[in-house]
């Protein structure tokens, strides 16, 4: 599976960052109940990696993608651990480099044309666009669309469920990331029919009808 199929696979990936293990299986359960297996964890803490191996072996259904990524060792580490694609918050040449001969799919993040195409020479055409707001957000991935066709964006960052159909109604936006499905306040509680039905309502999402010239 290429990085455009795991991005077609939901208009919505949640950004997830786990604390305790206990709650990655029936996180992973409840988002997918509602519809989203497209799953960004984050490698933001200390047992994430654990965290992805649980969520592998327990939620096959999911399709487990590791965030954060920042070096190749992160690379190896997420594909070691179950992960079937992996995505960063930036793009180091050394990254890209490990990124073009690692076994899973990989979504280096870009903010500036520069960053396209220096990604784009690397060989990769398709981008998260991160952190979405404070790159321009809308403006900016039209702004990208004329000089980069080819492309295609996840922006992530900024982005809630009541923005999301402007930005998925984008041609050149495959979905978008946000952190709204997974409130740390419900994961904490445990409070999984909660965060099923926010899934169901992302999993729901449209792109926004487009004004007529």
């Amino acid at each position: 599976m290429d990085i455009r199929s795991v991005l077609a696979a939901s208009p919505v990936m949640p950004v997830i960052v786990l604390e305790e293990v206990a709650h990655a299986v029936p996180l992973a359960r409840a988002l997918v109940a509602g519809g989203i297996r497209v799953l960004e964890v984050t490698l933001r803490t200390p047992v994430a990696l654990e965290c992805m191996r649980a969520i592998a072996a327990e939620v096959p259904e999911a399709l487990l993608g590791a965030g954060t990524v920042l070096s190749a060792a992160d690379l190896d580490a997420a594909a070691k651990a179950g992960a079937v694609f992996a995505i960063s918050p930036g793009a180091s040449p050394a990254l890209l480099e490990a990124a073009r001969t690692s076994p899973i799919p990989f979504l280096p993040a870009v903010m500036t044309p520069s960053d396209v195409i220096t990604a784009m020479d690397a060989g990769f055409d398709t981008f998260k666009l991160f952190p979405a707001a404070q790159a321009g957000g809308m403006a900016m991935l039209k702004a990208m669309g004329g000089p980069f066709p080819q492309a295609r964006f996840c922006p992530t960052g900024g982005i809630d469920a009541a923005s999301a159909p402007a930005f998925l109604a984008l041609p050149n936006v495959a979905c978008v990331g946000g952190s709204w499905l997974c409130p740390a306040e419900l994961v904490r509680a445990g409070n999984w029919d909660a965060i099923t039905a926010l899934a169901r309502a992302a999993a729901a999402l449209r792109p926004a009808p487009q004004a007529k010239a």
